[in-house]
């Protein structure tokens, strides 16, 4: 059987990162210009087509690639593929016509169902002696924390049916999603493809496999008490998630600590960019690991809820910053994506600027600060600056990288 293409894949879930940045500039520009659309119906899009147009197909071809290549699986990855991209044309032509209503989750729905199917695949087909490593172990965790994040959606239904949309459980049911999806799915997933690169590399690393994976997964659980604080919780939840947060940054400095001997061997086998491109993303997961502890007090995790700039800053913080960077930087590594230097600089341009918009905007409406008559104008400007960043990587990074 002919070899899977894994290249157009990328193509793909770029083109997918593409119409995010379109629909997140549009979103932008509902404030600046009239735009014949349902700004809530685009956000549904938005968000479902950033996790998992995006990241999940960018994320599961690395996985194939890394673990399952060489398994004589690619008839079965190739069905479950062609599954997941129906279920994804389905959603992008449903969600920004109508929402959440039936055709948006029937697609919603068929989704996860093969979301399930890749789980499945990756779990049963690996071969046995990688079963033995630390990264396959966190990324068959990282699949776990995948399937547990659909108990969210699953719940909706009933929910809506019995409780309505108003009921905290509905948004609860959502945060569940989010959390297990952004800290358990995204997060410890690409750990563990940073500790497949370095087992590739036969860079040992001195970590006790059970007590680091108890640290780890311990850390996802707990901390999803901090998407449940805004409900004023018994004080025990607060200490749950002020432990969850502080074990978090544990497992970080464990990593950076046990990877500082081996670094800089590491970093010479990388291809050209990747260290710098890795090391920005560590950075950012540590700002986001100290916003998360922040908001385990009870002042900031109601300043948190009550700022949805402050939300939605952060979950872009995660998405760009952490997850995305991590993603160009490892298919830059596999030889699955050429990222132009200049391409990258203005992505991370694009990137601080709106970060330091929204924060603004929200410490405005905390503190008090007045809003500049054009800082929508500019908010949107630089995040059209994503479209040409993408658009630059997915059609012209081949003729035009230096690194």
């Amino acid at each position: 059987m002919k070899d899977i293409n894994l290249s157009i894949h990328v193509k793909i879930a770029l083109l997918y990162l593409l119409i995010v940045a379109v629909l997140g500039t549009s979103l932008r520009l509902f404030v600046v210009v009239d735009i014949p659309a349902t700004y809530r119906f685009l956000v549904h899009t938005h968000s479902h087509i950033a996790l998992l147009g995006w990241v999940y197909l960018a994320l599961t071809t690395l996985l194939y690639k890394l673990y399952l290549e060489k398994e004589n699986v690619a008839k079965t990855y190739r069905r479950i593929y062609g599954f997941t991209q129906f279920s994804l044309l389905g959603m992008l032509l449903s969600f920004p016509f109508q929402g959440y209503a039936l055709f948006s989750i029937v697609f919603s729905t068929l989704f996860l169902i093969a979301s399930y199917f890749f789980a499945w695949l990756f779990w049963t087909k690996t071969a046995g002696e990688t079963r033995e490593l630390l990264s396959y172990k966190m990324i068959k965790s990282a699949l776990v924390f995948m399937v547990v994040s659909s108990v969210g959606p699953w719940s909706l239904g009933i929910i809506m049916n019995t409780l309505g949309s108003l009921s905290i459980w509905y948004k609860l049911s959502i945060y569940f999603y989010l959390h297990f999806q952004y800290n358990g799915w995204f997060i410890v997933s690409l750990l563990g493809l940073m500790f497949c690169f370095l087992e590739q590399k036969n860079i040992k690393i001195s970590i006790n496999h059970r007590s680091f994976l108890w640290l780890l997964n311990s850390s996802v659980v707990l901390t999803f008490a901090l998407s449940v604080l805004w409900t004023k919780p018994i004080i025990l939840l607060y200490i749950i998630a002020f432990i969850g947060s502080v074990l978090q940054l544990v497992v970080y400095f464990i990593i950076i600590l046990k990877l500082r001997t081996g670094w800089q061997f590491f970093s010479q086998t990388l291809k050209p960019g990747v260290t710098r491109m890795l090391r920005i993303a560590c950075f950012f997961w540590f700002v986001k690991m100290c916003l998360q502890l922040l908001t385990a007090f009870p002042y900031f995790a109601d300043l948190a809820f009550q700022n949805l700039d402050f939300v939605i800053g952060y979950l872009h913080l995660v998405f760009l910053g952490v997850v995305t960077i991590s993603l160009w930087a490892f298919l830059k590594q596999t030889g699955l994506l050429t990222i132009p230097k200049f391409t990258f600089a203005l992505f991370l341009s694009a990137f601080v600027v709106t970060e330091c918009l929204l924060f603004y905007k929200g410490s405005a409406a905390w503190l008090g600060w007045p809003i500049f008559d054009v800082y929508f104008t500019v908010l949107a400007v630089a995040s059209a600056l994503f479209v040409v960043c993408v658009l630059w990587v997915l059609v012209g990074g081949k003729k035009n990288a230096v690194w």
